[in-house]
């Protein structure tokens, strides 16, 4: 049975893709920041805190994780923007997008290094795209970047160990921080991203695309 961990399981996409993963027969580890009553195995993280990432490394000592998947994140305080920047929400938004997926990562590669697959995904977002910047949402925005450059690098760095490491778009999306006007459903997305992670080759390590599988320019 093949395993993955899954930060922010507990709402929008981070749910949606631990049960589909579940319902096809994987052991998934959630991490919530509360305790969630229908996730069968979830563990308490909070990502900003990198004391939280040092304490799941203890708890989850032995566990082969086929994929990590870094799911957690937030958007921050709408109408974040130029002229009023709200520097210690921008700060907050940094150190869970980013920090909290480095962290992770860091205290889980041995996990990771020791499954069958070897995967580690980031949640990213086409607004973190530097070619495609629009402006919009720039602290957000900012944080996504930095994210897919983590991505990018340590897909470099733990090339020799065979672990392959993708950021990914999930599209926009229908959840608390996507809105309800956004096109594409969490089922759809996660399917999508799922058939994504299904198709890596080693290859595609250091790679940044969308939930269809198309690449999108950093």
């Amino acid at each position: 049975m093949p395993t993955i961990l899954i930060t922010g399981a507990g709402r929008g996409l981070g749910r949606e893709l631990a049960r589909q993963y579940a319902e096809d027969g994987w052991r998934v580890i959630g991490t919530v920041r509360k305790p969630v009553a229908d996730l069968p195995e979830s563990l308490t993280l909070d990502v900003a805190k990198t004391a939280d990432a040092r304490r799941l490394s203890a708890q989850l000592r032995g566990v082969a994780i086929d994929v990590l998947w870094c799911n957690a994140g937030i958007i921050g305080k709408r109408g974040n923007r130029f002229g009023s920047f709200d520097y210690a929400d921008w700060e907050e938004i940094l150190r869970v997008n980013l920090l909290g997926a480095a962290a992770v990562i860091e205290a889980l590669v041995e996990n990771v290094a020791a499954s069958g697959r070897k995967t580690v995904c980031v949640m990213s977002s086409r607004l973190g795209s530097i070619a495609q910047a629009s402006g919009e949402t720039l602290p957000y925005a900012t944080s996504k970047a930095a994210l897919n450059l983590l991505a990018k690098g340590l897909a470099a760095t733990l090339a020799p160990r065979g672990i392959t490491v993708v950021a990914l778009s999930p599209g926009w999306v229908k959840t608390d921080m996507g809105g309800a006007s956004a096109p594409l459903t969490a089922e759809a997305s996660v399917r999508g991203l799922r058939r994504v992670i299904d198709g890596l080759q080693p290859g595609n390590s250091g790679r940044f695309l969308a939930h269809d599988g198309s690449a999108i320019a950093w």
